[in-house]
């Protein structure tokens, strides 16, 4: 009989209760760590944990913390005995630099929901959701491949970035986007002053992009301060791109507005929408020594070409030294990943499996 895994979720909010509830539902023995005791009883009563208990040895525990005390909390379960440990957080640079421990993976699922805390947690939220994993040169490989291993079977899609690279994306794909909903409702709340039927009549384009504004407001100073260099980048940036819109609308210019609206919707309908057919995929093989920081190596790198990996898997070999990385790639970027593979030093090879 399988021995039952156990793992140790601090913070038992949102996502915290719904890794727990997942875990739970995929067999695992789940222990909590909530210093709300309200929170805590919640998070008992509707099954997000088996219990309530403090930092100790664990298959694996989860920050689910404010951005604040990820590094500490993090830090504490490491010393108190835990195999892996892994973060949430939106912002990975900050708690990335400060837990120096191999056995360390940051995390970022792209996921979430309007409702606030436990009451919106489920075991399914993070189905097909993007799990961002970023290690850095003193990450475990074997960490780093059972945390994307477990982030499957909760049903998400993972992929490693680097964590300076993490916080300059989610600036664009997150952060400001949060922002900028903000800020479009607060000019429609101003309106709708003077005309009481505007909300009513917002169309579905409008709440569609603002519908994020209605997430918990109170984690988002912390999360703006912590990736505020980012964040006033791509600032920057939206204004610029918003100045010549304006100047395009002002004078008049069909062509030009029509070809930036053309450009915008090919690049949306570009957005991936999943994993291709196996028919599509390639394994690729590289050979690597058995040392810490080579999987990262090869995600980033893959991450860096945005080739997606959707299936992961190292077979060390019988002597130790040296060992395998299997990958599958889709078949149109198995080429490119595999020259920068080469010019990195490796020597992969591929299998189409079509």
């Amino acid at each position: 009989m399988a021995r039952t895994r156990s793992a140790i979720i601090a913070g038992t909010g949102l996502i915290g209760g719904s890794v727990g509830l997942a875990l739970r539902k995929a067999g695992w023995q789940v222990t909590g760590i909530e210093p709300d005791p309200l929170r805590a009883a919640s998070a008992v009563a509707m099954g997000a944990v088996d219990c309530i208990g403090e930092p100790a040895p664990c298959d694996l525990a989860v920050v689910a913390a404010p951005p604040s005390v990820l590094a500490p909390v993090a830090q504490q379960l490491l010393d108190a005995g835990a195999s892996i440990v892994t973060d949430v957080g939106s912002v990975k640079v900050p708690v990335c630099s400060a837990v120096n421990d191999p056995r360390f993976v940051g995390g970022h699922p792209m996921a979430g929901s309007e409702q606030d805390g436990l009451d919106g947690a489920h075991p399914g939220l993070f189905r097909n959701a993007v799990w961002v994993l970023t290690p850095t040169a003193m990450t475990d490989d074997s960490a780093l491949a059972d945390v994307r291993e477990i982030v499957a079977q909760l049903g998400a899609q993972p992929i490693a970035l680097s964590p300076e690279r993490h916080d300059a994306l989610v600036a664009v794909v997150s952060h400001v986007p949060h922002l900028t909903a903000a800020v479009l409702m607060r000019i429609a709340e101003g309106r709708s002053n003077e005309h009481r039927a505007l909300m009513r009549l917002a169309a579905g384009g409008f709440r569609d992009m603002t519908r994020v504004a209605a997430g918990h407001p109170a984690i988002w100073p912390e999360i703006c301060v912590e990736n505020r260099a980012a964040i006033t980048d791509v600032l920057d940036e939206l204004l610029d791109e918003l100045a010549e819109m304006r100047l395009i609308v002002s004078g008049g210019d069909r062509a030009e507005l029509l070809a930036r609206l053309e450009a915008a919707r090919e690049s949306r309908r570009s957005l991936s929408t999943g994993a291709p057919e196996p028919s599509r995929l390639t394994e690729v093989r590289i050979a690597i020594r058995d040392q810490k920081g080579e999987l990262a190596r090869i995600t980033t790198l893959a991450a860096d070409l945005d080739v997606n990996i959707y299936d992961l898997e190292i077979a060390h070999s019988a002597e130790g030294a040296r060992g395998v990385v299997l990958t599958l790639v889709d078949s149109d970027a198995a080429e490119q990943f595999a020259q920068s593979l080469t010019d990195a030093g490796y020597r992969p090879s591929l299998n189409p499996l079509g």
